[in-house]
């Protein structure tokens, strides 16, 4: 099968493989665990108060996240080149819509995050410390994490490791002192009746479009295939056991956070980790919880700035219209795409609400992972004899699970979110005309 690395319009020297199956792993739990899950049960109380259908929200978001995982790492070890679904469906359908994902990772999927990320990190700093601007905060952090990351990849590999082990550790001291504390509130986990109708309404479909936000980082180290030692065994080994962790993580601590705070105080709250943990911890409670928070999303931040610039990298190795992207200095590092990102994302800091970009960033990424993860099944049809170091697990069934799940969700977004749900068509059909502009003009590189 040619590949797209075979006529490159950027000729580059492959990259250096410096990224292992630990660190690969912390780049995966680091980018899902991030904003999302202390925000979005706010959001789901909104429409739903039972709690077997508020712990079934995770359960099947991250089944949905699982067999995306399992369809990533067979697209990762079969097609091995960094770029995730700028990579993935330039392959399998056609450049166009490689471009156009790639457009959508580099506008939206990694931006967009890094904005929320800072937003997050500028309020909880500010109600921990009682000083400083949340909006200066914000900006400072995603300045400060690019500066860093302007510099070459073994820190950035130390960086993520040792902020992926802080967060993990000061979750679990979260969850295990959720498990002591008392009084709890009197609410169950089995099922109760009307939980099964709840489960298949479209107020589930819509919250578990923010739970699929927390989950979003499951393909993690895809992006970065072209710098993951040993590729074929670490990408998929990276996404399973990053995935299988985050469930884990999610399922409990939203399990103490409804086991310990009344619904009403969480209901429709962006702040959800503060409120829970002054329930947690007493009246400090709060500012401990932020303090968690705080470290978390710097980790979160970091591996966001980090994945985001090496599919703009790709694109602009590929297309003359944006060959100046493609470039890195002496330690391969992107820096002109970081730099790049660090402007969409403060434009973000400046002009997006919070629930308005989880909307519109989702219905946009949803798009792009359907069509990698359906292009599991086009791909061993059109290509059955193409190298496979890794296959699904139990096919076809992963790939039918996400793209139901999927769909499902789609369709109830784009009822009830009309406008955030086209704004991103949009975004994704703007970068399908930028990429045939760019084919007017053949590249005059060698």
């Amino acid at each position: 099968m040619t590949t797209i690395a075979e006529r490159r319009s950027v000729k580059s020297p492959p990259p250096r493989r410096t990224v292992g199956f630990v660190t690969a792993s912390s780049i995966v739990i680091a980018n899902i665990i991030g904003t999302g899950i202390f925000t979005s049960l706010g959001f789901q109380l909104a429409d739903i108060q039972s709690g077997f259908p508020l712990l079934m929200l995770w359960v099947i978001g991250g089944i949905a996240a699982l067999c995306g995982a399992l369809c990533y790492g067979e697209l990762s070890a079969a097609l091995p080149r960094s770029g995730g679904e700028y990579h993935f469906l330039s392959q399998i359908y056609h450049p166009a819509l490689g471009f156009m994902a790639g457009f959508v990772s580099a506008t939206v999927g990694f931006a967009a995050p890094i904005a929320l990320a800072g937003m997050a990190f500028g309020t909880y700093f500010r109600g921990v410390f009682d000083f400083g601007s949340p909006v200066l905060l914000s900006f400072a952090i995603v300045w400060a994490v690019a500066l860093f990351h302007l510099g070459n990849l073994r820190l950035g590999g130390v960086f993520q490791n040792l902020w992926t082990i802080v967060k993990l550790l000061l979750i679990g001291a979260l969850i295990t002192a959720g498990f002591i504390v008392e009084p709890k509130q009197g609410i169950t986990f089995w099922p109760q009746a009307g939980d099964t109708m709840s489960i298949f309404s479209g107020a589930f479909a819509v919250a578990l479009v923010y739970v699929m936000y927390s989950y979003s980082g499951w393909n993690a180290s895809s992006y970065i295939i072209g710098e993951v030692k040993r590729p074929e065994k670490n990408v998929p080994r990276s996404l399973l056991a990053g995935t299988f962790i985050v469930i884990a993580a999610y399922v409990v601590l939203n399990a103490v956070f409804l086991a310990t705070t009344p619904q009403q105080e969480m209901r429709g709250q962006i702040e959800v980790g503060l409120i829970a943990g002054k329930h947690i911890f007493g009246a400090n409670g709060g500012r401990l919880v932020g303090a968690v928070i705080c470290l978390g999303l710097v980790s979160t931040v970091s591996s966001m700035t980090w994945i985001g610039p090496r599919v703009t990298m790709s694109m602009g190795e590929d297309h003359w219209l944006l060959r100046l992207l493609g470039r890195k200095n002496k330690h391969g590092v992107p820096t002109n795409a970081i730099v790049l990102q660090l402007l969409i994302v403060n434009l973000l800091l400046l002009t997006q609400s919070f629930a308005d970009v989880v909307r519109y960033t989702q219905f946009s990424l949803l798009i792009c992972s359907l069509l990698a993860v359906i292009g599991v099944i086009v791909l061993r049809f059109t290509h059955p004899k193409i190298t496979r170091p890794y296959r699904v697990w139990v096919y076809p069934l992963p790939p039918i699970v996400f793209s139901v799940i999927t769909i499902w969700m789609m369709i109830y977004l784009l009822r009830s979110h009309a406008v955030e749900s086209l704004a991103g068509v949009a975004t994704a059909l703007l970068g399908l005309l930028l990429y045939f502009c760019a084919a007017k003009r053949p590249s005059r590189s060698g």
